[in-house]
């Protein structure tokens, strides 16, 4: 595997969370860097080493609501 993707939303209790599209994982975190940091151990953790992608891409998904 060349890369992972994670769809990264902010979360409905404040700050934000990421899941991984093509893998079981999920993590949650207060900001954006944190956010960061805990998808590459959450990564390395899945991942066996030889296995481990080598790029993951962040796709940040905004929810906006307008009155009609």
């Amino acid at each position: 595997m060349i890369e992972i993707i994670f769809l990264v939303q902010e979360s409905l209790e404040g700050g934000f969370e990421a899941r991984a599209l093509s893998a079981s994982i999920y993590t949650e975190a207060d900001t954006l860097d944190e956010l960061k940091e805990l998808i590459r151990d959450a990564v390395s953790c899945h991942f066996d080493e030889s296995e481990r992608p080598k790029l993951i891409r962040l796709h940040y998904a905004h929810e906006e609501i307008i009155a009609a």
